[in-house]
This record gives C-alpha cells, sequence and structure tokens, in this order.
C-alpha cells in the first residue's frame, strides 16, 4: 500500500506507551488498596479477597483476554461496569491515604482530599464513560476495552504480591512501634509498611510493563482489542507475516521494537533489584 514502515512503527510505539504504562499503574493501584488490608487484618477478609484473586488466577492469561474483549462481552457492556468498578480505586487510595497522613490537622485533610475528588471523578468520568464535562479526558472505546483487560488481569497478582510482603512487614519492630504510640492502622499500612516495600514493587511495575507490553503485541497480532487499521506493532506483524518469504522487512521493526522494549524494562528492573539488595 506504500506506506512508510518506520513510521508505522513510531506511531504503533504511541499506542503501547500509552496504554502498558497506564494500565500498569491503575492495576497496582487496585492490587495495593486491596492487598494492604487483606495482609494487615486477615481473617475473613484475606480469605474472601485471596478467594475472588485466585479464582481470576486460575484462567489462563491469554484466555481471560480473548473473553474480555470479543464482540459479545463488548456488547453486553462488561467491560464499562468493569471499568466503572476499578476506576474507583485510584481515587479510594487517595482519600484514604491523605486521610490517614493529615487526620490530626483537619484543615489540611480536608482540602487534600477535596482536590482529590475533583480531580479523581473528573479523570473517571472521562476515562471510564468517555463523559468529562470540560471534553478534555476520554478513551476510544477499543482502547478502554484494553485498558480494563490489562487491569483486571494484572490486579490479582500484585494483590497477592502485596499481601506477602506486608504479612512479612506487619511483624517487624517498628510497625509494633507504630501500633504503641496510636497510630491507625491504615496510617501504618501507608506510611509505614508500603514505603518499605517499595523495592519489590518497582521492580514488579518494570516487569509488568513488559508483559503487559507482550500482551498487547498478542492481542494486536489476533485483531482483538484495538482497531484493525490501528498502526500497533501486533497488528503490524501480523500484516508483514504474510510477505516475510518475499518482502520481510514490514514485520521486522515491529518485532524488533517489541523486543528491544521488553528487554530493557527487563534490565532495568534487574539493575532497579540490584540496587535495592544494597539498602
Amino acid at each position: 500500500m506504500g506506506r512508510d514502515v518506520f513510521s508505522r512503527m513510531v506511531m504503533g510505539a504511541r499506542e503501547v506507551l500509552k496504554i502498558a504504562p497506564a494500565a500498569t499503574l491503575f492495576a497496582f493501584m487496585v492490587g495495593i488498596t486491596l492487598g494492604l488490608p487483606a495482609g494487615y487484618f486477615g481473617g475473613k477478609l484475606d480469605t474472601i479477597l485471596t478467594f475472588i484473586a485466585n479464582l481470576v488466577l486460575a484462567f489462563p492469561v491469554i484466555l481471560l483476554f480473548y473473553l474480555l474483549v470479543t464482540p459479545e462481552i463488548v456488547a453486553a457492556g462488561i467491560p464499562t461496569y468493569m471499568a466503572a468498578v476499578l476506576f474507583l480505586f485510584p481515587i479510594l487510595f487517595f482519600v484514604v491515604l491523605f486521610n490517614s497522613r493529615y487526620y490530626t490537622q483537619p484543615a489540611k485533610r480536608m482540602t487534600y482530599i477535596a482536590i482529590s475528588l475533583v480531580i479523581g471523578f473528573w479523570l473517571y468520568s472521562g476515562l471510564a464513560f468517555n463523559a468529562d464535562p470540560l471534553g478534555i479526558i476520554s478513551m476510544p472505546g477499543n482502547i478502554l476495552i484494553v485498558f480494563v483487560s490489562v487491569v483486571f488481569v494484572n490486579s490479582p497478582t500484585v494483590f497477592r504480591i502485596v499481601r506477602g510482603i506486608v504479612l512479612d512487614i506487619k511483624t517487624r519492630d517498628y510497625v509494633a512501634a507504630g501500633q504503641t504510640r496510636g497510630e491507625g492502622p491504615w496510617y501504618i499500612m501507608l506510611w509505614e509498611i508500603l514505603p518499605n516495600a517499595r523495592g519489590p514493587l518497582i521492580v514488579d511495575f518494570c516487569l509488568r510493563i513488559g508483559y503487559t507490553t507482550i500482551l498487547l503485541g498478542t492481542l494486536g497480532f489476533f485483531g482483538l482489542g484495538v482497531s484493525p487499521e490501528s498502526p500497533d506493532w501486533g497488528s503490524t506483524i501480523n500484516e508483514g507475516r504474510r510477505l516475510l518469504t518475499i518482502y520481510p522487512h514490514p514485520a521486522l521493526p515491529p518485532a524488533l521494537a517489541l523486543m528491544s522494549l521488553v528487554l530493557g524494562l527487563n534490565l532495568l528492573a534487574d539493575g532497579l533489584r540490584e540496587e535495592s539488595l544494597k539498602d
């Protein structure tokens, strides 16, 4: 069709760099918000949340992606309902974060909570329902489906990682000291335990962006989720593979771009892991 291969590869990177880090960040918000109380409080809350996480993890990841992006599921409006639930967790996280930190300073607490609610619900209306009153924030339907699928698939794994870290850290002496000082449970979780869990979480965040990139490429390769004319790397590789025997280089640049991005993220995660071990 006379298309410039390099330009399509560059434009395809925009789709990956928009979806993968943001969706991974949302998945971490969901996993952290649920994993902290599950590991800290334990009991029935931990049992119920762990059972739900295991239920989602019981499905193969690729199969679960296929189910979430099939036309029948999309027509039923399930991705929109999932977005309405999952996108509430970042708002909840920041509200609880500021409420626990400035609980003894009502003026600051109400200011930060109000700012979080205003900005949070503004982004929420635009991302989840494409109903931003200012018309600035929006997410196309096909991108929303892929975005929600990534968040839903990654959240249980992040939940289990956070829960395991909290089960270990909550037995430390500084946590017991905070409890002795009368600090609330959410303050201890968010301002004592979570900062000390940042090392493994940052490493996993980098690795998970790489996994998400591979999943997005797989979806694009099979023509699921993104629009057919999208220049994302998976779709471009799928179109170019038909010409590999006579004209190989339409498929090579996006394949090399996908490989180099994932490799770079893995090397970054290894470097961060080495640095975290020095602390």
